[in-house]
């Protein structure tokens, strides 16, 4: 049996990409979950962008913001954010 596809380029980008989905899946169930507990309010549009956004970094950052947000226009407000960070 050949076995050579699980080693290639593509397969290893196939499973980077399922690395980074699976990981921005748990930082969005994280930060909801801490907007959560500490009472912040979230839209249906707000948990929308959250759940919505696929780049772990941008949802690492939304977090951070979180631990200290009274609102979650605070937690998106950002002078450099631009929508094309979240995709």
């Amino acid at each position: 049996m050949d076995l050579s596809f699980f080693q290639s380029q593509t397969a290893q980008q196939l499973r980077a990409e399922g690395r980074a989905e699976g990981q921005a899946e748990s930082r969005a169930k994280d930060l909801l979950l801490l907007l959560g507990h500490r009472g912040v309010e979230v839209s249906e549009q707000d948990r929308e962008r959250i759940v919505g956004c696929g780049d772990p970094d941008v949802l690492g950052l939304w977090f951070r913001k979180a631990l200290t947000a009274t609102s979650t226009a605070e937690i998106f407000a950002s002078a450099g954010e631009s929508g094309a960070a979240e995709r």
